[in-house]
């Protein structure tokens, strides 16, 4: 029976849906002002995994992910400039062209780590009637007051804040070393609706004057709406357990007077040298420049050697033992996809037989069921890949039912549950010489198209477009990258 470490609850514990089969699942999604960077890509992949198991284990999961547009402010004291806003100043853009500039580039790189979409993607932009409703049930219930076309929830009028992170209110208004907004009763009041200035490219009307949502407000807000007011699994980054998940349910909780969700999982964070991975450090490596040194597969097969609770330090080494773990299982699914390529064929879960295929299953999940232990999972699959390998050493017949047994085992563990999609990457054979391949023809391209000669140019693109290589021109050059 799967059991899961519940933040909330601060204990491991079975995990039991509201209404099975059925399973609400909201996680919350990037701000999009950015590229996406392997801290992004551990969370993602992480709780696609989640989704994955949860589905493989019989329950309907609706998968809700959202967009943040509007809202996300600069600062822990969420009182500064809109991140967005900030972007398209520097990049002279609209807003929205920001918001979609990224939200594509977080989602191609999504898809390259074969990430499932959510059932719903919801924009915060398109829901500021909903965020407006919250609002307007807070005040009404004395939850909130407004201030000069400011709306803040006010902490001290809910008894439990604090109950996710462990914090206590006393102690952070001790702590607080920042100068407190004007108005506010409480430092750790915080922002439901800002008042807007007239410059701000980002306002609507409100009840309370031109403003805009709070960050805080807005996955409260689309939560609730696709998943109801109690819903099984809220996921995030353990960076946003405080402030962010906190007043969450707060403000949830202080609006409809039941729980918000059930159970709280967050994934801990990718560090370098033990420090956090992220942008506003400096120490950040985007996705996409790691897929132009690794396959995706690499990548992912790195994040889920370790436990989505645990931290994960990136380093170049890391990364070169991942391509050659994740090479070694890619070789043996490549040579049972020659020997048994019925194993790839009908049922959509795949189902397995006999011995040692089923106890190798039961083995997996036993290890998935413990909080989702894909670090045991990937073990399986080498324990999986040596009896693949004993069999077709032994030159075992094509498409005998062992090898057909392996496949299918493959295909469920590996592929259906843990999202690899083994073919091309890791340390499969050919993996280096082809970037290698792919480099040099681009870089013969950029030299044709500096010679202005098109119509070959857009001929090599469009024949490595037909074998899953997409081109990509900017001002400095192209680049290749897997579809």
């Amino acid at each position: 029976m799967l059991s899961v470490y519940n933040t909330l609850t601060r204990k491991q514990e079975p995990f039991e849906p509201i209404h099975p089969p059925f399973v609400g699942m909201y996680v919350c999604g990037p701000t999009v002002y950015d590229e996406p960077h392997l801290g992004h890509g551990k969370s993602y992949v992480s709780f696609d995994v989640v989704v994955r198991f949860l589905r493989a284990s019989g329950y309907k999961v609706r998968y809700v992910q959202n967009i943040t547009d509007v809202g996300h402010l600069l600062g822990d004291e969420q009182e500064g400039e809109d991140r967005i806003l900030k972007k398209a100043r520097l990049e002279r853009l609209e807003p929205v062209e920001v918001a979609q500039k990224y939200e594509r580039h977080f989602f191609r790189d999504m898809d390259r780590l074969n990430c499932v979409r959510p059932d719903i993607s919801c924009r915060a932009t398109g829901h500021i009637p909903e965020m407006q409703e919250l609002v307007r049930s807070l005040l009404e219930k004395g939850a909130a007051y407004e201030v000069e076309g400011n709306v803040y929830f006010d902490v001290e009028k809910f008894a439990s804040y604090g109950k996710l992170s462990g914090k206590k209110l006393e102690d952070l208004k001790e702590g607080v070393r920042v100068e407190v907004a004007e108005g506010k009763r409480h430092p750790f009041d915080f922002a439901l609706w800002k008042k807007a200035d007239p410059t701000h490219l980002m306002q609507w009307n409100s009840p309370w004057g031109r403003g805009f949502p709070g960050w805080h407000l807005e996955c409260s807000a689309m939560s609730m709406k696709y998943l109801g007011e109690h819903f099984d699994i809220h996921g995030g980054g353990l960076d946003n357990q405080f402030p962010h998940h906190e007043c969450e349910i707060a403000q949830s909780e202080a609006s409809t007077g039941k729980p918000f969700a059930k159970v709280w999982l967050h994934n801990n964070m990718v560090t370098v040298n033990g420090q956090k991975m992220s942008k506003s450090l400096g120490n950040f490596t985007t996705l996409d420049e790691l897929f132009r040194k690794y396959d995706p597969m690499t990548i992912r097969f790195f994040i889920l050697q370790g436990h989505y609770r645990s931290p994960q330090d990136f380093s170049p080494d890391a990364l070169d033992a991942a391509k050659k773990g994740f090479g070694r299982l890619n070789r043996v699914v490549a040579s049972l996809k020659q020997s048994a390529q019925a194993a790839w064929e009908g049922d959509s879960v795949p189902q397995v037989t006999g011995e040692p295929w089923a106890t190798l299953r039961l083995k997996f999940f036993e290890s998935m069921d413990n909080d989702f232990g894909t670090a045991g999972g990937i073990s399986v699959l080498f324990d999986l890949a040596k009896e693949a390998n004993d069999r077709l050493a032994l030159s075992a017949p094509s498409g005998s039912d062992d090898l057909v047994q392996a496949g299918r085992l493959f295909r469920l563990l590996g592929e259906d549950i843990l999202g690899f999609s083994f073919g091309g990457g890791g340390e499969s054979a050919g993996a280096g010489g082809e970037k290698a391949a792919l480099d040099l023809i681009v870089d013969l391209r950029n030299k044709i198209r500096a010679q202005k000669l098109w119509p070959l140019s857009d001929e090599i693109r469009d024949g490595l477009a037909k074998i899953g290589i997409a081109i990509e021109d900017g001002k400095d050059g192209s680049k290749w990258v897997r579809k």
